[in-house]
């Protein structure tokens, strides 16, 4: 029985996230099911290239785009996808990546292959702040002032996200927004916030959850206020965030919604997916239902502990073993640079005898 093969295109940012991709190239080579797909592997050469590829992609009739990165490379792969009948696949080895996680697309990039070779297709949920597609979450306030000094860090990961949250929240003064809200009925809202973060999906990334009853599938976004707070009350709050529970924590106030409008007392920064972005005054933001097709498990939302440790854990080994791996292959292709010069070098000097 013949079966038509589908399309892949695989891309990826060879600056993002962690080293070692070409490790992770060379395992969509061997474990990639090649009587299912034929696939093309292409690299970014600058900011809001993978968009233009993905985009070619589409055009060019591809079924499946693979973003092979983090949560910056999902957004810009994503975005040439929604409303198109090509659906989003990933290969997680961003910094934080918060997408992948909600979806529980293994972070082992040999299991999320085996995810793609079963090839279960299903429709998602994104939104958008001021004509920016996001797919996991965005905001305005302390959150996009992260955003903006994670973005210049040349330094990735959660210890350097972690540094620049106690930094930065030393200084930040909280702002008042007003929310104009659009659910079952139109509602007005004068809010002090810390930060405002809407969330199509649980969280932003390394399972810190801000919004742990979030669903891409639900066509609502979750709104998360965060009111302010002293330092004393800061590892409290963190605790929340990271078990899961900040629907429970006395300075945060939830809702969703279907829309929100939200004006500030001047112009500042927003963040979508974690990249930030300058915005004026007034943030419009809105949910578009099932309008992403995406290669993921059924299954979403936050893991239990024993899934976050196993997560932790094969994180860790993975990043350890491809950047090992990645310094294995630098060494062997500097030994061989280094045996040409030698035979070079030797050949002149038997030429001058």
């Amino acid at each position: 029985m013949i079966v038509d093969k589908r399309k892949i295109v695989f891309i990826y940012n060879p600056k993002s996230g962690i080293s070692g991709k070409r490790l992770i190239l060379n395992q969509i080579r061997t474990k990639l099911d090649l009587r299912k797909f034929d696939y093309e592997i292409q690299k970014t050469a600058h900011a809001g290239h993978a968009t233009e590829l993905a985009h070619n992609a589409v055009l060019s009739g591809a079924d499946i785009v693979c973003a092979v990165g983090g949560d910056g490379t999902v957004n810009e792969v994503g975005r040439a996808l929604i409303h198109t009948t090509a659906a989003l696949a990933i290969i997680p080895c961003g910094s934080g990546n918060g997408l992948a996680r909600h979806l529980h697309i293994p972070l082992d990039p040999i299991r999320a292959i085996e995810l793609i070779n079963e090839t279960e297709i299903s429709l998602m949920d994104y939104g958008i702040i001021d004509l920016h597609p996001f797919f996991c979450t965005c905001g305005v306030g302390f959150d996009a002032l992260v955003s903006e000094k994670f973005a210049k860090s040349k330094l990735r990961g959660p210890l350097t996200y972690m540094e620049n949250v106690l930094i930065s929240s030393l200084n930040y003064n909280s702002e008042t927004y007003t929310l104009d809200i659009v659910d079952e009925q139109e509602r007005h809202s004068e809010q002090k916030a810390f930060l405002i973060s809407v969330a199509n999906a649980s969280q932003y990334g390394n399972n810190v959850y801000i919004a742990p009853q979030a669903s891409v599938r639900d066509g609502l976004l979750d709104v998360t206020i965060l009111h302010p707070f002293t330092i004393i009350d800061a590892p409290q709050i963190a605790i929340h965030l990271l078990n899961g529970t900040l629907d429970d924590c006395p300075f945060v106030s939830t809702f969703q919604c279907r829309s929100l409008s939200i004006h500030r007392q001047s112009a500042s920064a927003i963040h979508y997916d974690g990249d930030p972005a300058e915005s004026g005054s007034d943030v419009e933001i809105a949910i578009v239902p099932k309008g992403l097709q995406c290669v993921c498990p059924n299954k979403e939302g936050v893991y239990g502990p024993v899934e976050n440790v196993q997560n932790t854990l094969v994180e860790q080994f993975n990043m350890m073993y491809m950047r090992s791996e990645d310094l294995l292959m630098t060494n062997k292709r500097n030994n061989e640079r280094f045996v040409a010069q030698t035979r070079g070098l030797l050949k002149k000097l038997n030429r001058k005898k």
